[in-house]
């Protein structure tokens, strides 16, 4: 393909309820959406950064001006693909987020041009995938106990607690007893501990959880392998995992039992594959992680989530987890489930009027 140019768009998408982690409180989402113009059509894409540099070390302020500075500029002009999108920007350290954007945009306009899907083009293995929710912090544990309640009556096959330190044994163990054993349930710590809280964290064996997530620093392979010797719980690593090296290292030191993959985390869907391959060839279970996606975003990772080693439920909620009106037509869940779009590309358009409704800037870049 031949690239014209990219557009830069930022919208402002409020939460339908505060989002509240470890490390924040998200009210809203200020997302940077990415449009890759070619002479065949277009590609969309959504930066996963968010507004401050909590999660991860990427904010979406930053990947907007990586993306105009360097990223953008270092395209090559004519016979682009989403693998030579990858090559092109391999110079450029960090950023996978921002890169993960504009490599999703052109594969969108790439499997737009030829008909496939993401799905097919990614390799998916069936036509719906089942679907977890993840549960943000709570002031109370009757306010999360209503909350998990909802989710439990809309169908989510799985629940995801978001824990700390002072938020954790007693919600865990408020909703086990409130919703049985038979209920999947795990949870995450966004890297709120050290090893020093490896004793308080074994009380959560008693839970039967399916995974603690993330429990030590992001750059902790180390003594995630000291911790997952001293848990019965699977430990899995999220922020951790930055490419198929770190999962591979991860993997051979005893680090995790599961990954978490997060395609925007690791620098693309390509990247994300390479990671699933290599989890799948040594038995290790993945799943799709979310980042508060609109239905651009969340399209692609439902696609990915189809691959046949993501074998625990991801974070791929419907629609109206986050939003009371989405950018596309909204992804409704169906008997704990949502269907993998078929259509070429990402199987989904922006809706014009609520992007037009949404949209606080543009910048377009030519090449």
């Amino acid at each position: 393909m031949k690239i014209s140019g990219v557009e830069l768009r930022r919208i402002a998408m409020p939460l339908v309820a505060p989002f509240r982690t470890s490390f924040g409180v998200e009210t809203s989402r200020d997302v940077l959406l990415v449009r890759v113009v070619t002479e065949d059509g277009e590609g969309w894409a959504e930066c996963a950064a968010m507004s401050e540099p909590r999660y991860c070390s990427e904010y979406v302020d930053g990947a907007q001006d990586v993306l105009r500075t360097f990223l953008v500029p270092a395209l090559p002009k004519n016979g682009v693909d989403a693998a030579a999108v990858g090559r092109a920007l391999e110079p450029f350290t960090g950023h996978h987020m921002a890169k993960s954007a504009l490599e999703s945009a052109v594969l969108d306009a790439q499997l737009r041009a030829t008909g496939d899907s993401f799905g097919s083009y990614l390799g998916a293995a069936r036509d719906r995938v089942p679907c977890g929710v993840s549960v943000g912090i709570m002031d109370s544990i009757p306010e999360l106990l209503d909350a998990v309640e909802g989710y439990v009556a809309e169908g989510y096959v799985r629940i995801k607690l978001k824990i700390e330190p002072g938020w954790d044994v007693e919600p865990v163990r408020a909703v086990r007893e409130r919703f049985g054993d038979d209920l999947l349930l795990q949870v995450d710590a966004n890297a709120a501990y050290t090893l020093v809280d490896a004793q308080h964290l074994a009380k959560l064996d008693d839970f039967g959880l399916l995974l603690v997530e993330q429990p030590l620093a992001n750059d902790d392979f180390v003594q995630h392998a000291q911790l997952a010797r001293l848990l019965r719980t699977p430990i899995c690593l999220d922020e951790s995992i930055e490419s198929a090296a770190h999962a591979a290292a991860a993997i051979s030191l005893g680090s995790c039992s599961v990954i978490n993959i997060k395609p925007a985390r690791v620098g693309g869907y390509l990247e994300a594959r390479r990671i699933h391959d290599l989890a799948r060839a040594h038995g290790i279970p993945v799943w799709c992680g979310g980042m508060l996606e609109t239905g651009i975003g969340r399209a692609a990772n439902v696609a990915l989530a189809a691959l046949p080693g993501f074998t625990l439920p991801g974070d791929t909620s419907g629609s109206r987890r986050y939003f009371a009106t989405d950018i596309t037509e909204p992804f409704v869940l169906a008997d704990g489930h949502l269907t993998v779009p078929t259509g070429p590309g990402l199987g989904v358009e922006p809706l014009p009027d609520v992007l037009k409704e949404v949209t606080t800037s543009t910048e377009w870049l030519a090449l």
